[in-house]
């Protein structure tokens, strides 16, 4: 619709229960993660429950996002395993919710 702004996109990490990590792009995170969960999401996380959601990162619009995604997967294990610790200076990207106000 006209006049309202874009839906952001976001990149998110994932830990599976066997210890890896799955990077994957989403509009609602949250939905993306029930769907992994139930196994109707990405192939690769179908068998490897508990799944954790330990990083994500608000993109814009999907062509940042998908750029974003495959510079992540392009980084090495211990480098994805860095960025998403905890870290006092970076703050928690929450998605947005259908129910939030918006800005």
């Amino acid at each position: 619709m006209r006049g309202e702004p874009p839906e952001a996109w976001f990149v998110y990490l994932l830990r599976c229960g066997d210890g890896t990590l799955y990077c994957g792009i989403a509009l609602d995170v949250a939905a993306r993660l029930a769907q992994h969960a139930a196994g109707k999401g990405a192939k690769y996380t179908r068998g490897r429950s508990p799944l954790e959601l330990v990083y994500t990162e608000a993109c814009g619009t999907k062509a940042d996002a998908l750029r974003r995604e495959r510079a992540i997967k392009r980084l090495s294990r211990e480098a994805k395993l860095r960025l998403c610790a905890p870290s006092p200076s970076r703050r928690a990207v929450r998605p947005r919710r259908p129910s939030d106000p918006r800005p």
